[in-house]
């Protein structure tokens, strides 16, 4: 028996190397872990080992093991905005994942070809993924958003062989559009309901495909699996690469953070061409042994996902904090909500007044987690923690984190300092494998046995880690350093404001002040002048230190996002300049 293991910030998590053959038990989350249950941060520390197969495939070890085990258990609920809803058994997944699989060989499809999916909360992404992890091949989710341009730039990127995608115009016209110039895309599919000329029409694929004979060897643990295009600040997207591992790191995501039980339905809010997907509607909640709710709509109506919560009895709900701000602002005791048991938030920090807010509202503490593409859940509130409102909680013990200043010295409590994760030790279980075909990048953001985040934030004496914002984010003002989630979280108490972002733009004076663009509650809408400015100010100044008050203010209908619904601060400061 090979072991490798790292060293970790309270104490070490160690991963073992299994043959795959071991005897499956019926709880799949006991395959993997020595000790499933933890009654405290420091026995978490201590006795969180994670045991990874030798090739290990989560089409396989998962899916198919559920489907062998337990085969009527329920493992994807899918329903949409018109209505229709299909619940699929593991059995039903490992039938449609292997029918997919066989449909994809026989279009030239194998062991590290690279194949774009486009397919917003169809269903027939689970299909697509799962199959294409049977196959060793590599998955790269993307958004419906994406125009010719940045098709072409992903297909010439990573060579895509195949883009799989949901068949509406403004999807395929754009694919056909990128085909001239994406020399590498030998097919493009459609799982309807359209199929366009020059798509395949994927459910008749499906249906008249083969027997599936698994290959002899689909992969290696180092293998690519996965790969997601994530936007910086500057430069076209990079290639985050994960190996195929990386569902293994997200037990801790779905069993512990999530506080999944094989009872749980479990609704994560995010596109499928969003990295948290894989985080909130796969990996760790199938091998937690949940049922995934997925409800596949157009537009996002507040009043469409709480009736859904409740005619469905979803009971455990995770979102951005957007997400949560607009549930709140529907009148939630319409809704029969007694089936929701735990609520979870990540993707932009958490503002105090939210958790507040929806705690009176419906009795759940929202227990915040932190995380990016190029990891799994790194920092978080476990269902053993009392949340901080407005802090991520304690580092997942899977990972060595520390806060580093620009010299690289650890920081003390109280002071600033760069999230980073250490891997003198070895790489841990979740961390990404590098930016796929580009080395320079890759060294600059991990490199000296440490992989920098790019993400600010402070601890406090307790060790709970407090988010301040992007390093590019940090405003530098007279001297003062002032991080943009605390200027929101002070402006977010008052009435009027339903949404905020906070920026920094060059001043002579001051090398920076700091600007708020605002959306305003229904009831001040029409009240954007002086008075309600100097409110707001002297609002912040009472709140937090007077001199992080916004010198600027603007008043807009909505702030730009990501289809994940963060706020891109970056697309505001650029209006600002020109």
């Amino acid at each position: 028996m090979k072991n490798c293991h790292a060293a970790y910030l309270h104490g070490a998590a160690k991963f073992f190397i299994l043959n795959s053959s071991f005897l499956i038990p019926k709880i799949m989350v006991e395959r993997f872990l020595s000790q499933t249950s933890f009654t405290s941060q420091e026995d978490f520390i201590k006795n969180l080992k994670i045991n990874v197969p030798e090739n290990f495939n989560f089409g396989y070890d998962v899916v198919d093991a559920w489907a062998e085990e337990q085969p009527d258990k329920r493992a994807l609920l899918w329903t949409n905005d018109k209505g229709e809803f299909r619940q699929y058994t593991f059995a039903d997944m490992k039938y449609y994942t292997d029918k997919t699989a066989s449909y994809f060989q026989s279009l030239g499809i194998g062991h590290g070809d690279m194949v774009m999916l486009v397919l917003k909360r169809r269903f027939e992404f689970w299909f697509s993924i799962i199959a294409l992890h049977k196959l060793g091949a590599v998955v790269i989710p993307a958004t419906h958003l994406l125009t010719k341009k940045d098709i072409v730039y992903r297909c010439n990127a990573a060579d895509i062989k195949m883009i799989v995608c949901a068949g509406e115009p403004v999807i395929t016209d754009h694919i056909t559009a990128a085909m001239p110039d994406s020399p590498s895309v030998k097919k493009l599919v459609s799982v309807g309901p359209e199929i366009a000329e020059g798509f395949d029409d994927f459910h008749k694929g499906i249906e008249n495909a083969a027997p599936f004979v698994k290959p002899e060897h689909p992969n290696t643990n180092e293998d690519i699996s996965l790969m997601y295009f994530t936007s910086g600040t500057t430069g076209q997207p990079k290639m985050v690469a994960h190996d195929f591992t990386y569902p293994l790191g997200h037990i801790v995501t779905g069993s512990f953070w999530h506080n999944l039980t094989e009872d749980s339905l479990h609704l994560t809010i995010a596109d499928t061409g969003w990295g948290k997907a894989v985080w909130g509607k796969l990996y760790g909640q199938w091998i937690a042994g949940a049922n995934i709710f997925v409800y596949d709509h157009e537009k996002f109506t507040p009043a469409a996902i709480l009736e859904k919560i409740q005619d469905y009895h979803v009971t455990s709900l995770c979102a951005p904090p957007t997400i949560f701000r607009f549930l709140i602002h529907e009148d939630l005791t319409k809704y029969n909500l007694s089936s929701l048991k735990y609520c979870t938030i990540a993707g932009e920090a958490l503002n105090p007044a939210v958790f507040e807010t929806f705690k009176k509202l419906t009795g759940i503490k929202l227990m915040e987690g932190f995380g990016q593409t190029e990891t799994t859940l790194t920092i978080a509130t476990m269902p053993w923690m009392e949340p901080k409102p407005g802090s991520m909680g304690l580092p997942n013990p899977q990972y060595n984190v520390d806060l580093i200043d620009n010299d690289g010295r650890s920081v003390e409590a109280g002071e600033q300092g760069q999230i980073v994760i250490r891997t003198d030790k070895g790489k841990p279980l979740g961390l990404f494998k590098e930016y796929y075909r580009d080395a320079e990048r890759t060294h600059e953001a991990w490199n000296n046995g440490i992989y920098y985040t790019g993400d600010v934030a402070w601890k406090d004496e307790d060790g709970y880690l407090w988010f301040v914002g992007r390093a590019d984010d940090v405003i530098k003002s007279s001297g003062y350093r002032i991080g943009p989630f605390e200027v929101e979280s002070a402006l977010m108490t008052h009435p009027a404001v339903i949404e905020c972002a906070i920026t920094g733009v060059p001043d002579d004076i001051r090398g920076q002040v700091v600007k708020a663009t605002i959306v305003l509650a229904k009831e001040y809408k029409g009240k954007e002048g002086e008075e309600l400015i100097k409110e707001l100010q002297n609002h912040v100044k009472k709140v937090t230190a007077p001199y992080k008050y916004p010198r600027v203010i603007e008043f807009v209908d909505e702030l730009p996002k990501t289809i994940s619904g963060k706020i891109r601060r970056v697309e505001i400061r650029e209006n600002d300049t020109k």
